[in-house]
């Protein structure tokens, strides 16, 4: 235990040192694949990850104490964030019974367990914001800023802005001395994040208000937060019409630089090189690092090469980065020969070989589904003292997982353990996935259990891969709806993932269970979703398409209680079905309240029924034509893939 403990506290020291000027803005390294750089921020001691947390902050509160007493410390701790994080899962939804059980707990609130609490509950924010709300209401005790922080990038995360909003007034009103640029920046790239970038500009704007002066530190965060999250174009403009309020500064242009490569503009990022240099300022090996990792993504591997030579010549002498940036783009073309001669005059030239690298190479050799040459550089790597990280091992399992290899990625996973590398989120996923997949849902729920029991939380992936399971698996329907009541209780649903609820609906009604179908969407109703017009339209086609009718229209006229009107096929569908019915007083009452909801909304009841009908007949002549479908579905897809790029 005492060699766990240090090097726990190991950790501690090694991630929260403090970081240099130029490494603030950690994004600017951001030069390839967001995972390889999170392995190198790891590994140099650095973080750019907002929603990354100090999990190991509250061990070595009391650095005086004992070794024994530090232990002790800690499992305490431990035992007490796992207590709470069973209750907040059994009471979510029960607040009164929630706070009840809290307060008979025995768990003292104090510094450190409310952001250890926090954390171990992941992505389930409503269960994070409950406890958060319950402990600020403890005599004698008062929120601290990490305590803040965690709260503002965990609502942000789960795009409440508004009570972002609230809890800034609040900490303005309560302790205006614990509100830094630090939690504005995290509101600004959950807005960048969610391409709301015109409330992402606002946040600079709104920071005096709070008593916090927008400083280069912030503005350069927001371009960054922009291009990171492919606004380059709004980055660039806001530069210049800054430019007399925050003097331009090299992190400023290499995040500029960063957008453009990202977008694969490369004239526009080599006329940020220029302005670089007109600014008065030499480029260092991160702008490097940035076009050249533009040029890779490009393809262009002549001109990279060249780039790398034009480094050396500059005195600018290549990083593990700069290498790394080549063996990935070599390793992507399928060119493993080539990417292990970099590896290797990477080596010749002096410049030690790091876990990204070393997981660039694992990652390309499995990802052409050469396995064995994997578990050599794995060998090799752990040889020089290097110790593998979850990524490395992600690699070696998506290869098991493309080869329905369940066995071989379970005793991965125990060889992780052996390694002192605890397998995380993402590697559950995997093989939960995979044991659903070959229908070995039991093995499933067993890893589901092991997950439970360790330092993370499942998501939302976690949740959508065991429904799928049980729906695929027979009799599993209730399972799957119990599991999906869960995810909603922990706060995971919202509209952009509603292809799970499609599923299971579609399901439940196909296989004749309406009254469980009613009980799951009930709720969802229950616990304040976000029913959009998606949502209701789902479930409204399930019900149709299932022949419930007269079921579909009782849940419309609900659905424009709540103020929400259906869409015109919707309704044309509808009608359609009750003429059959001769159900005059449900059309006839559903009609009413369309043209009452177009009156309000300016549009004429004739325009929209006739949009009904020929909206009815397109998808049918779609059914009709498999070509004209497919074409469709592709169109679809590729708007969507834009988008996401975008």
């Amino acid at each position: 235990m005492q060699r766990v403990f240090l090097r726990i506290c190991n950790l501690v020291k090694e991630h929260s040192a403090p970081l240099p000027s130029q490494l603030k803005c950690g994004p600017f390294y951001l030069t390839w694949k967001q995972p390889c750089q999170k392995l190198h921020n790891l590994a140099n001691g650095s973080s750019t990850s907002d929603d990354g947390a100090d999990r190991f902050g509250v061990v070595c509160l009391n650095g005086h104490l004992e070794q024994d007493d530090k232990v002790n410390n800690f499992d305490e701790f431990a035992r007490d964030v796992e207590k709470v994080y069973r209750i907040l899962r059994k009471f979510h939804s029960r607040v009164p019974k929630l706070e009840l059980a809290l307060q008979e707990s025995g768990v003292p609130v104090r510094a450190g367990l409310t952001e250890r609490v926090l954390n171990r509950c992941g992505d389930a924010g409503n269960l994070g914001y409950r406890f958060f709300v319950w402990a600020s209401k403890q005599p004698g005790y008062r929120h601290s800023y990490e305590n803040y922080k965690a709260m503002v990038k965990i609502l942000s995360k789960m795009r409440q802005f508004g009570t972002v909003w609230a809890l800034l007034e609040e900490m303005r009103n309560d302790n205006s001395m614990l509100i830094t640029s630090d939690l504005f920046v995290v509101l600004m790239r959950r807005f960048a994040a969610a391409r709301m970038v015109k409330k992402a500009i606002e946040v600079l704007d709104e920071m005096p208000k709070y008593g916090c002066e927008p400083d280069d530190y912030a503005f350069g965060c927001l371009l960054d937060a922009l291009c990171k999250n492919g606004h380059v174009k709004e980055a660039a403009l806001l530069f210049e019409d800054m430019r007399m309020r925050f003097e331009p500064s090299l992190r400023h242009f290499t995040a500029l630089l960063y957008g453009w490569c990202k977008e694969g503009k490369l004239m526009e990022a080599k006329h940020v090189l220029v302005q670089i240099r007109e600014a008065g300022y030499e480029p260092d090996i991160v702008v490097y690092n940035n076009l050249l990792s533009g040029y890779a993504m490009a393809g262009k591997m002549v001109d990279a090469f060249d780039l790398l030579k034009e480094m050396r010549r500059k005195g600018c002498e290549p990083n593990a980065n700069s290498y790394t940036i080549l063996i990935q783009a070599l390793s992507k073309l399928q060119k493993m020969e080539d990417a292990m001669r970099v590896f290797v005059e990477m080596e010749r030239n002096g410049c030690e070989a790091d876990i990204v690298t070393y997981t660039t190479l694992i990652s390309g050799f499995c990802k052409w589904g050469k396995v064995e040459k994997g578990y050599q550089i794995l060998d090799g790597m752990v040889k020089k003292g290097l110790m593998p990280n979850q990524l490395t091992y992600m690699h070696i399992m998506l290869a098991h997982e493309r080869k329905d290899e369940l066995e071989e990625c379970i005793d991965l996973m125990g060889r992780m353990q052996n390694d002192g590398c605890t397998p995380d989120l993402c590697i559950y996923n995997v093989a939960i996935r995979l044991a659903c997949k070959l229908g070995e849902v039991s093995e499933g729920v067993r890893l589901w259990n092991e997950l439970e029991a360790s330092p993370f939380s499942p998501g939302f992936d976690t949740y959508v891969i065991m429904i799928n399971g049980f729906i695929g698996q027979e009799g599993g329907l209730v399972q799957a709806c119990e599991y999906f009541k869960e995810m909603v209780g922990r706060g995971l649903l919202s509209a952009p993932q509603y292809g799970i609820l499609k599923d299971l609906l579609n399901t439940l009604l196909r296989d004749g269970k309406l009254e469980l179908a009613k009980d799951t969407w009930n709720c969802i109703m229950a616990k304040g979703c976000d029913l959009n017009l998606d949502a209701w339209t789902i479930w409204l086609h399930a019900l149709f398409s299932s022949g419930h009718v007269k079921e579909a229209c009782s849940y419309c006229l609900e659905m424009m209680d709540a103020d929400v009107m259906p869409r015109p096929d919707t309704f044309a569908r509808l009608m359609r079905g009750l003429r059959k019915l001769y159900n005059r007083q449900f059309a006839a009452e559903i009609t009413e309240k369309v043209r009452q909801m177009a009156a309000e909304r300016q549009m004429t009841f004739k325009m929209y029924k006739r949009r009904g009908e020929r909206d009815l007949k397109e998808k049918a002549k779609l059914k009709q034509d498999p070509k004209k479908r497919r074409a469709r579905r592709q169109h679809r897809g590729g708007v969507h893939e834009k988008a996401t790029i975008l």
